[in-house]
């Protein structure tokens, strides 16, 4: 297993430049990562309050006819998942902040669940209400895969293994500090432990100009799986720099200043993946989860060409109806005057061509 320690780049291997008050890092205290701004995440009590005291607006239905209807799954192209276009970004929605993004010769897949629930188990759970359009067996070569962070509907261990058997040491696992014990445990090889504005160059295409940088920075967020584990791991966001693209994973976040920084640093970028969905009740949401609005902001911030909403319509997190994220979406792009083919949403296993000038 590799893996790359904070005190590594500090030494020089892939360090960013600028300075640690321009580009934060976040903070480590007594082995638990806080943020370097003021932040106010509701414990587990007030949580409590705000769902039981709040509406649940959610109205998933329970007949699957109903929802083939209103979100359709499609079983992916597989001729193009095999031969994505060599020069323009392929990206193909799996379902809730799994992403499948192929670019500059590189296969990328973000926060990967492909079980049928997210929890701790199956009878503590949250089911899938939309089945995966692939299973990973269909899914082709897979060279990378970025963890954002550690909560259970972005980090499935069934799927980590299944990944892992499948692709074995030809995989790269770009994730979160603090997460790279956990990779071993599943029996991962080549794991990339990073901190916030800290790079590593996938080993794929090393030679000058044909290399693909993995950037991880910042979010605004919070990590936990188990009881005693409360921000021991890091959580943030994915810039992927290529030789011709460039592509943005925001991950799980709350709205922050942080996006306007990443913009700078690394945009503008050909492709966006950020969040659109659970996050009602507000109150209790805002912090941790953007809403539609927030989500535009982030796609400005960041100097995104083109952005695909994710983080909605697969498990029922919240209260905010199921169709709502892509409707409040819509209706925040006309109020400032951006194009709704600069920001979409897509069926599940739909794939879409990004080109230099949208989408194809």
């Amino acid at each position: 297993m590799t893996s790359v320690k904070s005190e590594d780049f500090q030494r020089g291997i892939m360090n960013a430049t600028g300075s640690d008050e321009e580009y934060p890092e976040a903070r480590r205290e007594n082995g638990v990562f806080k943020l370097p701004w003021e932040g106010n995440l509701h414990g587990v009590f007030g949580a409590m309050k705000w769902f039981l005291t709040s509406p649940n607006n959610s109205k998933v239905p329970r007949q699957s006819e109903k929802l083939d209807q209103t979100l359709p799954v499609l079983k992916p192209d597989q001729a193009a998942l095999d031969s994505p276009p060599p020069n323009d970004i392929q990206v193909t929605w799996i379902g809730h902040a799994t992403v499948l993004v192929q670019m500059d010769g590189v296969n990328i897949l973000t926060d990967p669940v492909f079980n049928d629930y997210c929890g701790m188990a199956r009878l503590l759970g949250v089911k899938r209400y939309r089945p995966t359009p692939c299973t990973v067996e269909e899914l082709p070569m897979i060279d990378a895969v970025c963890i954002s962070h550690n909560h259970y509907d972005h980090l499935d261990y069934t799927t980590v293994c299944q990944l892992n058997k499948k692709f074995g040491d030809k995989i790269h696992w770009f994730v979160p500090m603090g997460l790279s014990s956990w990779m071993k445990d599943c029996g991962c090889k080549n794991v990339y432990e990073l901190q916030w504005w800290h790079e590593q160059t996938h080993p794929k295409f090393t030679e000058k100009g044909k290399a693909v940088r993995f950037a991880f920075t910042p979010a605004q967020h919070w990590c936990r799986r188990g009881i005693n584990d409360f921000n021991k791991v890091l959580w943030g966001s994915w810039s992927v720099i290529g030789p011709q693209h460039r592509f943005f994973f925001a991950g799980d976040t709350g709205f922050c200043s942080m996006f306007k920084k990443i913009g700078t640093r690394y945009g503008p970028f050909d492709l966006a993946a950020i969040p659109i969905g659970a996050y009602s009740p507000r109150g209790l949401m805002k912090f941790q989860h953007v809403d539609p609005q927030a989500a535009v902001d982030i796609h400005e911030d960041v100097k995104s060409n083109f952005s695909l909403g994710i983080h909605w319509g697969t498990f029922n997190l919240s209260y905010e109806h199921y169709l709502a994220p892509p409707e409040e979406l819509n209706e925040k792009l006309d109020s400032v005057g951006i194009p709704r083919n600069k920001f979409i949403t897509v069926k599940h296993g739909e794939t879409v061509v990004v080109t230099k000038n949208g989408t194809n």
